[in-house]
């Protein structure tokens, strides 16, 4: 299975700078949950700390195909193949 992942305000840091990146699964049937583990096993902590512990920070937005991750249980959310999952910081400095 595979999901889209993307980056905005500036999260991409904590990726090599990539924007989107494709994440694979070998399970057929995932959560949000799956795709945060995966996230933070390939996050650069020493460019942003992306997590708090286990959980995203506050003051990221998740949508999952554009739509609210709240509306959809969070890490709960069961997630489709290609669906596409974007995170975007929205704490700037200044």
């Amino acid at each position: 299975m595979k999901v889209i992942v993307d980056f905005g305000g500036g999260l991409d840091v904590c990726f090599e700078n990539k924007k989107e990146i494709t994440l694979e699964f070998e399970e057929q049937q995932i959560k949000m949950a799956d795709v945060i583990l995966k996230l933070k096993t390939i996050c650069n902590p020493k460019k942003l700390d992306f997590f708090y512990t286990q959980q995203l920070r506050p003051g990221i937005l998740v949508l999952i195909n554009d739509a609210d991750w709240e509306l959809e249980d969070k890490e709960e959310a069961q997630l489709q193949h290609n669906d596409r999952v974007s995170f975007i910081s929205t704490l700037h400095g200044g």
